[in-house]
């Protein structure tokens, strides 16, 4: 698919970053969406509340490099779905990535710091996705760039013992009890939430296991 294509339909105000204040804390929650559902709503409020976030952007990719894409639903129907599917004021939906035409959460991570100095960005990823996180694009420089929030989910809360970013990041684990803390630390910085489960995936719905 063509960076212009991937682009069709997209409102403009979608193509660009939110708007954030220095001092602000701000959590980066990227992802198909495909589609949104009741999983993403429960990450989304546990990150808010427990590391006290002024804004979560719900990063709606135009593709992850390690999925097949082709069945992947346009950009601008998943945007579309993730807004419909939200009513918290702090939930950001955005496809910035998109007018950028960046491919890895690296170069997603880098775009963020460039364009928004002194705000206090904070990675927030499904416990599902530490098994194979050592296989994203430069996953050491994810780590170094931003504070990380790993947020519990069905049949994935061993994972922060046996991932291979969790034993390399070992020393650099916070304990959740300071999680409001994290977005004020210097990375490597990460820790682990513990919280309310939804078996809900985009792949069960996908699969017509689940209602979104």
């Amino acid at each position: 698919m063509t960076a212009a294509k991937s682009r069709a339909g997209i409102a403009r105000h979608h193509l660009r970053m939110p708007h954030v204040e220095p001092g602000m804390s701000v959590g980066l929650f990227g992802g198909s969406f495909n589609p949104p559902h009741d999983g993403h709503l429960l990450v989304t409020e546990l990150a808010t509340r427990r590391l006290q976030l002024n804004q979560i952007w719900w990063m709606v990719t135009p593709g992850n490099p390690l999925k097949d894409t082709a069945a992947l639903p346009p950009l601008a129907d998943r945007i579309a779905w993730s807004e419909a599917i939200n009513s918290n004021p702090r939930v950001k939906v955005t496809a910035f990535e998109a007018s950028h035409d960046v491919r890895f959460t690296s170069e997603t991570l880098a775009l963020v710091r460039r364009y928004n100095p002194g705000v206090r960005f904070v990675w927030i990823m499904g416990a599902d996705n530490l098994a194979d996180f050592h296989r994203w694009q430069n996953w050491r420089d994810i780590v170094q760039a931003f504070p990380i929030a790993v947020i519990d989910r069905p049949g994935a809360t061993l994972s922060y013992l046996s991932s291979k970013m969790a034993k390399t990041f070992d020393y650099a684990r916070l304990d959740e009890g300071d999680a409001a803390l994290l977005s004020f630390l210097e990375p490597p910085v990460w820790t682990f939430l513990h919280g309310p489960r939804s078996p809900v995936s985009s792949t069960a719905i996908r699969d017509g296991l689940h209602k979104p």
